[in-house]
């Protein structure tokens, strides 16, 4: 039976991304903080659920997840949780994005390390590291989450590559949205003068692309138009640009 490994599923893209798989089949192993949104989450799908209620900025607690699931022949991971904080960089929370490192770096990167090493050892498996177009630019006003999101998204360039080399049959993919319409902005503290893309839609991209082996997927015709103009500006233009965006976006 095929089975699939969800972080972040209470809300937002993981929740319509695991919607997505079980209608494509698979079991899934579902995985946050909220144990009740889960518990509703699975009630809705029409495949076998399991519910780890789990705090994955914890390290114990991440190796814990996968160690009580890696017994189940997972196909499919997909590191969807993570968190923004909005503010100047002097004034912010220490703790808070230490956290945030914590839960969009530390995780992802154990989680995909873990992940990686057993299915390669199978010979075939997916893991899908949800990053965002924030991961191309430098972010004053969100710029330790701009950082974790380049983190994550060269991290899973760089491993697509050494799996390219090696022959392997095991798929890496990067998701890099722009603004999507869900909980993560009041979570940041920020409202987008844009609006955002549907979690659906975003999901339903996310997952055509990681099973059509793609790389890197960026939803939405403007985003990708942004990551293609970023070649021709330097990147303290860059950050410029970011800067304003980001103002306008707290209602500066």
């Amino acid at each position: 039976m095929m089975k699939a490994l969800v972080t972040g599923a209470s809300s937002g893209i993981g929740r319509e991304i695991a919607r997505l798989l079980a209608a494509r089949g698979y079991d899934l192993i579902l995985c946050a903080r909220r144990e009740e949104r889960l518990r509703q989450l699975a009630a809705e799908l029409p495949t076998a659920c399991r519910v780890i209620a789990a705090d994955i900025a914890d390290e114990r607690e991440c190796r814990l997840l996968y160690e009580a699931v890696r017994g189940e022949e997972l196909e499919v991971v997909v590191n969807n949780a993570g968190f923004g904080l909005f503010g100047e960089f002097a004034s912010t929370s220490l703790e808070e994005e230490l956290r945030m490192i914590d839960t969009n770096i530390r995780a992802v990167h154990i989680l995909t390390k873990l992940a990686v090493r057993d299915f390669a050892a199978r010979g075939r498996g997916y893991v899908l590291n949800v990053a965002s177009s924030a991961g191309f630019l430098p972010g004053p006003l969100m710029a330790t989450y701009y950082a974790t999101k380049n983190y994550v998204l060269r991290l899973t360039e760089a491993i697509r590559e050494e799996l390219r080399r090696a022959g392997s049959p095991v798929k890496v993919c990067a998701l890099c949205p722009g603004p999507v319409d869900t909980e993560f902005n009041k979570v940041a503290g920020v409202r987008f003068s844009l609006g955002g893309l549907s979690a659906q839609r975003v999901a339903r991209e996310a997952v055509g692309g990681l099973f059509a082996g793609r790389g890197v997927v960026v939803p939405g015709a403007a985003m990708k138009a942004m990551t293609l103009a970023r070649h021709f500006a330097p990147d303290c233009l860059l950050a410029r640009v970011t800067y304003h965006f980001q103002h306008r976006k707290n209602g500066g």
